[in-house]
């Protein structure tokens, strides 16, 4: 267990390519959120979930944006506020296969940085990585600067990026990182 760690799961978005509530899609007998919920539980000793309104069923300490529809900074933001670790690892909920090895070894190479951050095909994946409670002062001060974009964000950072390679070593076919974002990858997800 990773106990200076709180898991944020956000679930809160609009899933407008999917074309209905990612979270709740089922996926192997689970709903995308139990099963993301059930994989940080076994790593991290407190989940919460970050939402815009309230879903019943849900186990685990939930937490509503403080600003309504202005994207996943907004949900990464309202949950790190809650959480009483000095670490978040922020997770999407349709991201169902994210790895335990991945996610451990993504926990050792926090030190002295404010974010650790896997980059994907060339892009940094801000939904499968750890922030340090420091870094909730530069969330905010972009928020507040119109920016709603956490790569934005990630430029006031001191972040730790890990790259592909890095990464392969603990996820072969980098499948931690295959979010469920149209109709299509569900049904990739669902033969897979």
């Amino acid at each position: 267990m990773l106990d200076d760690c709180t898991a944020l799961i956000l679930a809160g978005g609009d899933s407008r390519r999917m074309g209905r509530d990612k979270a709740a899609l089922v996926l192997d007998g689970a709903t995308l959120l139990e099963r993301v919920t059930a994989t940080m539980q076994q790593i991290f000793p407190k989940v919460i979930v970050s939402v815009r309104q309230p879903r019943s069923g849900v186990d685990v300490m939930q937490v509503c944006d403080e600003q309504d529809s202005i994207g996943p900074l907004a949900g990464l933001i309202a949950g790190m506020a809650q959480a009483d670790t000095p670490w978040v690892f922020a997770v999407a909920c349709d991201m169902p296969f994210v790895s335990h090895a991945v996610v451990k070894q993504l926990a050792t190479l926090r030190d002295a940085h404010q974010a650790v951050v896997p980059m994907v095909g060339g892009y940094a994946q801000p939904l499968a990585a750890f922030y340090t409670n420091s870094a909730l002062d530069a969330m905010r001060a972009s928020l507040a600067a119109g920016d709603k974009s956490l790569r934005g964000v990630l430029k006031n950072l001191d972040v730790r990026y890990v790259s592909e390679d890095e990464l392969r070593e603990y996820d072969p076919q980098l499948r931690s990182f295959f979010d469920l974002d149209t109709p299509e990858d569900l049904a990739a997800a669902q033969r897979n």
